[in-house]
């Protein structure tokens, strides 16, 4: 007599957004992982799921303002009856635990992991097939007046060298083609690794990680981000130039240019640095494409000091350039600062110099119209050259490429911060 088999339990619906940076959707990827072995699946509507997560980042104030409108928007569809329940994690409930009062109908407030789950590998990329983001540390445990990341996150941990090569021999196999390495500050990660010469565990530091991740069969992209400039060594710089899938970019978080400023900025180490950081590094690694974001209106920024600022960055000539206008962060040591600059001055200096940012742009992309560079295809159409990180920089239009396959591109025209080019052959 045959028994009647129990019907196979529905799967729940889940509904992920991301806010904020790349290290923050790692734990987002990670987090979905685990439910999808669970008995979730990804709903094909975004808009409509039995759990919306809403993953948040509270870095700035426009920051808390985009992950409260997110908040409220999901709250708005689930009273329409098209979420079962909200969940909200990351920076923003870490943050503040108690604002979950502000949001009536949240099920879940729950802020960033609390240990890093090193068996916990993301089982699925939001970034697509050709590239991933690979953390390999957590926390910060820089003081910066400005900042606060350490409140939010802890100390720097580093991940151990063991579970970062898994995971990058893990995304090599699926088809990765570019290993893009973040943390807060990823040019102060330790570890330990097995010598076979000594027979036991020594201390490794970034370049050895970097060499490592170096040593992998295969045609694929390890690029780095981020690089603060009084950290910036030798050796490092030596495995961009030798290393057989370095890719010749650096993002120099420089925030600003002035001594006085930096000093007030509690980053008094980076003084020297900031201002020969440009200069330095083209000389050491020619090709190399440089990256810096800039804040305006710290404390102590006046008018005299700002007009030094953008004559440093007009002469540093930064390929990519970005601003943002400073927000004063309850618990840093930058918020009871004064004199500060009005905030409607601090945006209207972000707006000059990312006026410069344009100007210096149109100048150094028209120089390299007409030239062939390889490419990694993304997505249907789009296609990132070396000098172009995800998220942050422009793009390069291509008219064929499958994604995750090199192609050799020539830059045909312009058009605002990407590029429109043609498929020469594949790479």
């Amino acid at each position: 007599m045959k028994t009647k088999s129990k019907p196979e339990a529905k799967k729940r619906t889940i509904a992920p957004v991301s806010l904020g940076c790349a290290k923050n959707a790692v734990d987002l990827q990670v987090r979905v992982s685990k439910m999808l072995k669970e008995d979730c699946i990804i709903s094909p509507d975004p808009d409509r799921a039995d759990i919306a997560i809403v993953n948040t980042c509270a870095f700035i104030e426009s920051a808390r303002e985009e992950a409260e409108a997110e908040i409220v928007r999901a709250l708005q569809l689930k009273s329409a009856g098209r979420y079962g329940q909200v969940m909200v994690t990351g920076c923003y409930p870490q943050r503040y635990p108690d604002a979950v009062a502000k949001f009536p109908g949240v099920d879940v407030w729950q802020g960033v992991p609390s240990t890093w789950e090193e068996s916990a590998l993301p089982g699925l990329r939001f970034t697509g097939q050709a590239f991933a983001y690979l953390k390999i540390a957590e926390g910060c445990s820089h003081k910066c007046a400005y900042c606060a990341i350490p409140e939010i996150r802890g100390r720097f941990r580093s991940r151990p060298v063991e579970a970062i090569l898994k995971e990058a021999q893990a995304l090599l196999d699926t088809g990765c083609k570019e290993l893009v390495i973040v943390a807060q500050d990823p040019m102060l990660w330790k570890g330990k690794a097995w010598s076979e010469d000594k027979k036991k565990e020594v201390p490794c530091d970034i370049t050895d990680l970097l060499w490592a991740l170096d040593s992998f069969d295969g045609d694929y992209w390890v690029r780095v981000l981020y690089s603060y400039p009084n950290e910036i060594t030798g050796d490092f710089l030596y495995w961009m130039l030798n290393a057989k899938h370095a890719v010749k970019y650096i993002d120099v978080p420089l925030q600003h240019t002035v001594p006085e400023v930096l000093v007030k900025m509690n980053r008094r180490a980076a003084v020297d640095m900031s201002l020969a950081a440009a200069d330095l590094l083209r000389e050491t690694v020619p090709g190399v494409t440089l990256r810096t974001t800039i804040m305006t209106g710290f404390p102590g920024e006046t008018e005299l000091r700002f007009k030094r600022l953008m004559s440093d960055l007009g002469r540093m000539q930064f390929d990519h350039l970005g601003a943002f206008a400073y927000s004063p962060e309850a618990g840093t040591a930058g918020a009871k600062m004064r004199p500060r600059p009005p905030r409607k001055v601090a945006e209207a200096r972000e707006k000059e110099v990312m006026a410069l940012a344009e100007k210096i742009w149109k100048t150094r992309s028209k120089r390299i119209l007409g030239k062939t560079f390889k490419a990694l295809v993304v997505a249907p159409g789009i296609a990132r050259m070396e000098s172009q990180a995800p998220d942050v920089d422009g793009v390069t239009h291509v008219d064929s490429g499958r994604v995750g396959e090199f192609v050799a591109v020539r830059l045909d025209k312009v058009r605002g911060f990407d590029f429109i080019a043609h498929v020469v052959k594949e790479a």
